[in-house]
């Protein structure tokens, strides 16, 4: 494991540990929800065939393994993530993939001693404590006129399944000044902003930044209960309770009632509980000089 900064050890911490084996439960549903909007990124700003490839906090290795696939046998693809257990889980199903490789990494300490042509992150950089300082490095890292293609969160308010749940949790709730538990870093929507994000850019030293708007339906769950359970396991409602600790655990059943009633809106016929979510694809190029 290569150095990770002390005021990323705290997030390092929460993704190798709770959140991962949350995601790893939940697996089929983070991936059935987040690809569609990694492969959209990819139709807007997709890598050449023969590019040098990174992955920008990887999870589980699918997206660095699809952009394996677009660069061919003549490209290649690093993922780099900061949590070793996603690092080695990636390891264990890419075997065999010789143009695949991943490390685990604090990309804000990384120093890459390698050149890549395009880098991508799907739901990756939001979780920096500077991310200016790791966009940065990944500039760098880049070979001049190199590629940037990042799928971020737009709003809480375009992303309904996800405020919803935070709406209904966070009054019951009181989240304390200290905690045992670990906090993941800034969160999902710390680059929802426009602004925000291009200036984080542009302090990272990218030019001909550009946002692009997708919104896609996501399923929650393949029920209403799954939808629950999955509303507080991960995202911004999940990580209030989990910081809780047995306060909210007290109040667990009804915090499930009133999310069962929330989410209900959005449960189609057959049971699948599906929601509108909306994401900017982020494109940006290093200088050519």
């Amino acid at each position: 494991m290569a150095q990770v900064l002390a005021e990323n050890l705290e997030s390092q911490e929460a993704w190798d540990g709770v959140l991962y084996d949350r995601f790893l439960e939940f697996r089929h549903l983070v991936l059935e929800g987040l690809a569609p909007h990694g492969e959209a990124a990819l139709r807007i700003a997709p890598p050449k065939t023969g590019d040098r490839v990174l992955d920008i906090g990887c999870g589980f290795g699918d997206s660095t393994a699809l952009l394996a696939d677009l660069v061919g046998p003549e490209g290649s693809a690093f993922g780099v993530d900061i949590a070793p257990r996603f690092i080695e889980l990636a390891h264990v199903e890419s075997a065999g993939r010789p143009n695949v490789r991943f490390e685990a990494m604090d990309v804000q300490a990384a120093e890459f001693e390698e050149t890549f042509d395009y880098a991508f992150a799907r739901f990756g950089t939001m979780f920096f404590a500077n991310p200016v300082a790791a966009l940065r490095n990944v500039r760098r890292a880049l070979a001049p006129g190199g590629r940037l293609c990042i799928v971020v969160w737009r709003q809480r308010e375009d992303n309904p399944w996800l405020y919803k749940a935070e709406t209904v949790i966070k009054p019951l709730v009181d989240e304390p000044e200290e905690t045992d538990e670990p906090r993941c870093g800034p969160g999902p929507f710390s680059m929802a902003g426009a602004d925000t994000t291009s200036g984080i850019l542009v302090s990272a030293g990218f030019e001909q930044i550009a946002l692009h708007r997708v919104d896609l339906d996501l399923k929650i769950g393949r029920t209403l209960d799954e939808a629950v359970a999955f509303n507080l396991a991960v995202g911004p409602a999940a990580e209030v309770v989990r910081l809780a600790g047995d306060g909210a655990a007290e109040i667990r059943p009804k915090l499930e009632a009133l999310l069962r009633e929330a989410l209900a809106e959005f449960e189609r016929p057959g049971g699948a509980v599906v929601a509108a979510a909306s994401t900017w694809t982020v494109t940006a190029r290093a200088p050519a000089a």
